[in-house]
């Protein structure tokens, strides 16, 4: 008899919100996305409405995979949810949202609050205890702003959630944060103990605000009656804990091994290496796995699709309007003109920090730069280089994991930049590494899907993950020749961030 269970994952991104009903040897039955925004209400600040995008899309898409699949609902066993992390959203005494949730590491604001943190508390004591330095990509200091600079919500405040406790809320009642997300909530979380440091959180909120904290692949909980009206989930169906959409890509990705290392190119560049035990790093992001016995190091680019678009939206009319007018995209004319132009985009140079910097640098006061610049350069010239800053900030990271001792045994890419075919080229021609590709490629909710199985006592280990729901499609070797050009060019990438940093900084208070 064929089993004709189904898993849902459903994951809420920056840009768009994407869900998948899988059988259970990872066959995708029904996809379903919806593109969103968020809002960049004064510079440096990154927001998003909880209700009208995460809430209003994960049931939008539950409702709509139901029906494409054409399926009764009683077939699904298992929701899990991943969504963009960390985000700081408080919730008044009937647990609605306050204001928009404040973002992950694009958004800087806080950049004054670290520093109070940091000399309340001491650098290396945070570093010690949270296994992460403080940066824009910490909760804490979001929420310390919060308390400052909102008073008046603050003091109707009973929760601080982050984007996947939200939906898990909304689903089964109960709260409860991930232990992969929860280092993230710096400096409050304690990750040898896997607890929240009570001192430390009562400096800026009551304890209880907190939700209690569980592995990823853990129940949290069964879908309720209100929410089974709301979604079209039957009710009593079981709820993973979830996770970040980063992690919930790993996982799509098939990269849980020892070792692998997943980039994800999205609105911003993530990347994930599994590692076999927790290895904090100043510059980078530590953190657990989905479940004991292995840990993670992550990095980050504030920016990645991000400045693509922006470079579209703001740079590239010409494009947009033959675009238009041809019925095809303007990326691909974009793309179409900077494989025209040689590596190196004849002298051109950019730095990618166009809303400040995540990881290796950790500057909220990074600027964008595009630099050697001449009246010979074109539209052409400009985009290459934009996918080449992104290339060498890529590449600065693998190299600042590998003095960690973390060095990558694969790269295996996902998220909507890979078919930029040429973007990938060009990255692995900047960092010499080979990139292998998945067949499928809708990414994190695939991964969503496989730990709602996980939750629901479906898989026990990630052997089914490996051997039924992945295959690679295709792998991007680097050119040599390429390599020898952006060998040249990386060290000036790099010298070019120290020599302007002050007067990105003085700008910046500008």
């Amino acid at each position: 008899m064929v089993d004709d269970r189904l898993l849902l994952g459903i994951d809420i991104g920056t840009s768009s919100s994407k869900g998948a009903l899988v059988t259970l040897d990872g066959r995708i039955v029904a996809q379903h996305s919806i593109a969103h925004t968020f809002d960049m209400p004064q510079p440096g600040w990154a927001e998003q409405d909880a209700e009208a995008v995460w809430w209003s899309d994960f049931c939008q898409i539950s409702r709509a995979l139901i029906q494409q699949a054409d399926i009764a609902p009683a077939q699904i066993a298992g929701v899990a949810c991943s969504a963009i992390a960390p985000t700081m959203l408080p919730l008044d005494k009937n647990f609605r949202p306050l204001r928009p949730a404040i973002l992950y590491g694009i958004d800087t604001r806080a950049s004054s609050e670290i520093a109070k943190l940091n000399a309340a508390l001491g650098e290396d004591a945070i570093f010690a205890r949270a296994g992460q330095s403080l940066s824009a990509q910490s909760v804490g200091p979001k929420a310390l702003w919060y308390r400052q600079h909102e008073p008046t919500l603050f003091a109707k405040t009973r929760k601080i959630v982050s984007a996947a406790s939200y939906l898990v809320f909304r689903l089964t009642d109960r709260f409860v944060l991930d232990n992969y997300v929860a280092p993230y909530f710096s400096p409050f979380f304690d990750v040898e103990r896997l607890a929240w440091h009570k001192d430390w959180v009562e400096r800026v909120c009551p304890l209880e605000w907190l939700a209690e904290t569980a592995w990823s692949t853990e129940q949290a909980g069964l879908v309720t009656a209100r929410a089974a009206q709301e979604t079209g989930i039957p009710a009593g169906t079981p709820v993973a804990v979830g996770t970040a959409d980063a992690l919930a890509e790993a996982v799509a990705a098939g990269a849980v091994a020892i070792g692998d290392l997943m980039v994800m190119y999205g609105t911003t560049l993530f990347l994930i290496q599994t590692t076999p035990q927790f290895r904090p790093h100043r510059d980078l992001w530590a953190s657990v796995h989905l479940q004991p016995g292995c840990a993670i190091l992550a990095a980050g680019l504030s920016t990645a699709g991000a400045l693509l678009r922006w470079f579209r939206d703001e740079l590239a009319g010409e494009e947009r309007l033959q675009a238009r007018s041809r019925g095809e995209n303007a990326f691909d004319l974009l793309v179409a003109g900077a494989a025209q132009t040689p590596p190196g985009a004849e002298g051109l140079l950019t730095l990618p920090y166009f809303s400040g910097e995540r990881t290796p640098i950790n500057d909220p006061h990074a600027r964008g730069a595009c630099f050697g610049l001449t009246l010979s350069h074109t539209r052409a010239h400009l985009y290459r280089s934009c996918l080449e800053g992104i290339a060498f900030g890529l590449r600065h990271n693998i190299e600042t994991m590998g003095e960690s001792g973390a060095q990558p045994g694969r790269l295996i890419v996902i998220g909507g930049g890979v078919q930029q075919r040429l973007w990938l080229q060009i990255c692995s021609d900047a960092t010499g590494l080979p990139q292998d590709v998945p067949a499928q490629t809708i990414g994190a909710a695939y991964g969503s899907a496989y730990i709602a199985g996980m939750a629901a006592g479906l898989f026990q280990d990630f052997t089914p993950l490996q051997k039924e729901w992945l295959r690679i499609e295709r792998r991007i070797e680097p050119n040599r020749q390429n390599k020898a050009i952006y060998d040249e060019l990386y060290p000036m990438y790099r010298s070019l961030y120290q020599d302007t940093k002050q007067h990105m900084r003085r700008l910046s208070q500008i």
